[in-house]
């Protein structure tokens, strides 16, 4: 990965006044988008359905690009909550609301905690909602065994992107377990999707079969889930990433250091709608996804900030705990490495054998 330039907080806290010219979302360019994102979607979900008369492998192959188009349209769903996509918030918030019911998403709670998320991404005193959880090596090796054990099957790549997305869209998105305190906002927004979805879903089970139905709606569903939670995972799970305390932590520094910019090939790029600009995206949410290369464009020495290319997003899978020593996330290997060499060096310390600089005279 491509370690940041140089840069002074002030020039961080400058960058959400300079990007604000971006701002102003383009009516007619929000309806193209849903339209070249939508249609194609629905297409394939009818050639998914037809391909079941050729064998399930097929349908099973048009399930990737099915998926992608509906990792598109969370996107869209995405921009939407952010107040970015139309101009208007309320043309936000009901395509956002009427997305939500395909995305398997209650648009309103999602804001809510996403909001949670962009104020306070990277603060060490302000973690578990809308994020990775993510302990501090300090953390982790003052749990007992049981803690350090949830913690590792938690961390898994297997339970991580495969089933913990299902557990997030199919069940917990389905309740709003946790949220009883919030008032009746949260349970309006999960119960009033679930009723979209049953308004949506039971006549296609009645025209197709629960079978057939459920064959394509798994893997459409399932496939976006797991691109989902591994793009948010890689744009702020990378080594040179930053978690301050809360004394120290400032939004926009957080945001400039605290969130990758996920260079993904251009095709990949259009599916994601953008989102690998994420440290853009969180210096200014307000910016639509389809004027975030309009950004690069104009200041190109935001490019290389946090810049992680695909093969190197891979490398982090292994990164799990933030190291606040060494300023850096590790892995549970270099965790053990480290103390070891940190508790040889104490030990000399403690011994005389290294001695301590003398001072200047």
């Amino acid at each position: 990965m491509t370690k940041d330039p140089a840069s002074k907080p002030a020039g961080a806290r400058a960058w959400p006044k300079a990007l604000a010219i971006y701002r102003e979302a383009n009516d007619g360019r929000g309806v193209a988008e849903i339209l070249v994102t939508g249609i194609p979607l629905i297409a394939l979900a009818v050639t998914m359905w037809a391909s079941l008369h050729v064998g399930y492998w097929l349908c099973l192959i048009l399930s990737v690009p099915t998926g992608g188009f509906l990792v598109r349209l969370f996107m869209i769903q995405h921009d939407c909550g952010h107040g970015a996509f139309f101009r208007r918030r309320v043309a936000n918030d009901w395509v956002g609301r009427a997305i939500g019911v395909l995305t398997l998403t209650p648009y309103d709670l999602w804001q809510r905690t996403h909001a949670m998320h962009h104020a306070s991404s990277g603060n060490l005193a302000h973690r578990g909602i809308g994020d990775i959880a993510t302990k501090t090596v300090a953390e982790y090796r003052g749990l007992d065994w049981r803690g350090r054990l949830a913690y590792r099957l938690y961390r898994n790549p297997v339970v991580l992107f495969g089933l913990a997305p299902a557990y997030v869209f199919w069940m917990r998105q389905r309740w709003p377990v946790g949220m009883m305190r919030s008032g009746w906002q949260p349970w309006l927004s999960v119960m009033g999707t679930n009723l979209a979805m049953l308004l949506l879903f039971a006549p296609l089970v009645w025209l197709v079969g629960l079978g057939p139905f459920l064959m394509i709606y798994i893997p459409i569903t399932l496939i976006p889930a797991s691109i989902g939670v591994w793009l948010f995972y890689v744009q702020h799970q990378f080594e040179q990433t930053s978690w301050e305390t809360d004394a120290a932590w400032s939004h926009p520094d957080a945001a400039l250091h605290g969130s990758s910019h996920y260079d993904l090939p251009g095709v990949l790029r259009w599916f994601t709608a953008n989102i690998g600009v994420h440290h853009v995206h969180h210096l200014s949410s307000r910016i639509p996804f389809y004027r975030l290369p309009e950004v690069l464009r104009d200041h190109p020495e935001l490019a290389g900030i946090g810049r992680l290319t695909l093969l190197q997003s891979f490398r982090c899978v292994p990164l799990v705990l933030w190291d606040e020593r060494r300023r850096r996330l590790v892995s549970f290997r270099e965790m053990r490495r480290n103390a070891a060499a940190d508790d040889r060096a104490d030990r000399l310390q403690d011994g005389g054998l290294i001695d301590s600089p003398s001072p200047s005279t």
